[in-house]
């Protein structure tokens, strides 16, 4: 529930403290003081969009703050936990806006978007404005009200999710409907390179194995030539090689051993050497014996080899990228294939979920006829309690298949009214005038108010256009109300205000030069009188204090 409202340097208010009470609160003054000063200063602690006009004149910012008691409100609370915002049983909800018409909001201390301050606004107030009634003869809000009543969330959800459902698989078929022809072109394209590709059949890694037998063949007389030389510079010169030389220096380093130790390290080293030239030259005249050059086998290795270095310069990758490219076009062409598979298969993806909505859609109209049926019944009889005796309501749901589908069902609901014996039920609109749709949408609020999770529910001026017996019932189910939930209510009628557990006064004071708004709860004695005026105007009289005395008592 709300506990408190500061206000400073908003409008023609310099300095402001409201502190609220359970139950109703009515509030009250005269044309133009300002009564709804406090429901504007809310609307903006809850997100409402700022204007510059709001700072009051010679002030450099406004500041609105708000404190709500949580305690009972589970949905609150949870949502504060989630932001990290928690703060025991409290929510302050404020809003700093300077002159130039800039702006900064806060929850709980932490500076915050105003979409956030919506978010949690809409878990602690709901505030129905003096022009709702006008809203009522809309068909969008007139579903929104009977969905309310029907508290049916679940199957709107389900027919929301099954129409985007459709709504996308639509889509999809429409992208790949209009890129058929680009896929086709493409396909073609990927085709002939996968069979060119296919033919010369490249392995992974193969073309290293290709380029060194290809440079080793193309080579080959050099290297037989060079080959052959090392082995003669290196054993097998009869004259010199490196071998014999090796092993006379050798011998006679060792031999010279005997007389410095030194030297048979290095005598070591020599024969150490000795071993592996040794073996190197064997390795060498056994690589030339064993050396073949096939000219046959060369062509076709060339050959191969020629053709992979032009197939990879005609995809502008490297030779050695080539077998792994040519998965990659495969893999693309695999993915046209589920494209046209795709295609074929999305219509009958469409049909199902078509299928899947009009189950949902029928069962959401199910429920809303049921719920239609009730609604009906309770705002005929609350017509009947405020004064429109001969009134009838009746909720018309109309189910159109051959429209296409809707977020919201296939349902048009209608609300429609009879205020007059013998007369048919037609649109509100068409039957009913601005104060007979204002009491109409208060019983549908009234009713409505059970379905509202917010711990505070605002009237402001919603009893425009009422008078008489009509208010005093008006007044009684707004209290009816205030058992269960915290009712702030702005009003011009005495049999509304007096109904109040506290009463707000608001007035408008100036000097000539400064104008500025003030609110003060009203004591008992205080209460009589300002009920009298709202009765006799500005000379209240003995039978008006009386009446007053009478409503306040009642």
């Amino acid at each position: 529930m709300l506990l408190q409202l500061n206000i400073q340097n908003f409008a023609i208010v310099r300095s402001l403290d409201i502190d609220w009470q359970q139950g109703m609160t009515t509030i009250t003054g005269e044309t133009g003081a300002g009564k709804s000063i406090a429901i504007d200063a809310l609307g903006l602690c809850l997100g409402d969009r700022a204007v510059t006009n709001v700072v009051r004149p010679n002030c450099t910012k406004a500041e609105l703050a708000a404190t709500f008691d949580t305690t009972k409100n589970k949905q609150a609370k949870n949502w504060l936990k989630k932001h990290d915002m928690l703060l025991d049983n409290e929510c302050i909800l404020r809003r700093v806006i300077s002159a130039e018409g800039r702006s900064k909001a806060y929850i709980n201390g932490s500076q915050v978007p105003l979409a956030q301050l919506k978010e949690i606004g809409q878990l602690l107030i709901n505030i129905h404005g003096q022009h709702d009634h006008q809203l009522i003869v809309k068909a969008s809000e007139q579903r929104n009200i009977l969905d309310a009543y029907a508290s049916h969330q679940h199957l709107l959800d389900e027919v929301k999710f099954y129409y985007h459902q459709w709504r996308e698989l639509n889509q999809e078929a429409k992208i790949l409907q209009e890129s058929k022809f680009q896929r086709e072109a493409k396909q073609q394209l990927l085709q002939y390179q996968v069979n060119e590709l296919d033919e010369f059949s490249l392995q992974i890694d193969e073309f290293e194995t290709l380029e060194t037998d290809y440079k080793r063949q193309s080579n080959g007389q050099h290297i037989l030539s060079e080959t052959l030389v090392a082995v003669q510079q290196l054993s097998e010169n009869e004259q010199f090689n490196v071998v014999d030389s090796l092993q006379h220096s050798a011998e006679q380093i060792t031999a010279l051993g005997n007389y410095d130790p030194v030297l048979k390290a290095i005598a070591e080293q020599l024969n150490e050497a000795l071993i592996q030239v040794e073996d190197a030259s064997q390795e060498i005249k056994h690589y030339y014996e064993s050396l073949e050059l096939d000219p046959q086998a060369y062509t076709l290795i060339e050959e191969r080899y020629s053709t992979a270095v032009l197939l990879a310069k005609k995809h502008q990758i490297s030779p050695d990228a080539l077998a792994s490219f040519h998965q990659q076009l495969l893999q693309e062409l695999q993915l046209f294939s589920s494209d046209e598979t795709r295609l074929t298969q999305i219509n009958d993806d469409i049909e199902a979920a078509k299928q899947k909505y009009q189950h949902a859609a029928e069962a959401l109209s199910d429920s809303r006829k049921k719920a239609a049926t009730k609604l009906s019944k309770m705002i005929t009889k609350s017509m009947g309690e405020l004064n429109m005796q001969h009134g009838k309501f009746f909720i018309d749901i109309c189910q159109d298949k051959n429209e296409g589908l809707s977020v919201n069902g296939s349902d048009t609901v209608s609300y429609l009214a009879s205020l007059n014996p013998g007369q048919a039920l037609e649109a509100m609109n068409k039957v009913a005038s601005g104060g007979e749709l204002s009491r109409i949408s208060l019983a549908m609020q009234v009713i409505l108010a059970d379905k509202i999770v917010t711990p505070t529910l605002i009237f402001d001026e919603v009893d425009v256009g009422i008078s008489g017996p009509t208010a005093a019932m008006v007044g009684t189910k707004l209290k009816q109300l205030a058992k269960n939930t915290q009712v702030i209510c702005v009003t011009h009628l005495p049999q509304v205000a007096s109904k109040g557990h506290q009463q707000l006064f608001v007035a408008k004071l100036t000097d000539g030069e400064h104008t500025e708004t003030t609110v003060t709860e009203l004591s008992s004695n205080g209460r009589v009188q300002e009920i009298a005026r709202l009765l006799a105007g500005d000379k209240i009289t003995e039978n008006s204090l009386a009446n007053a005395q009478e409503l306040l008592a009642g």
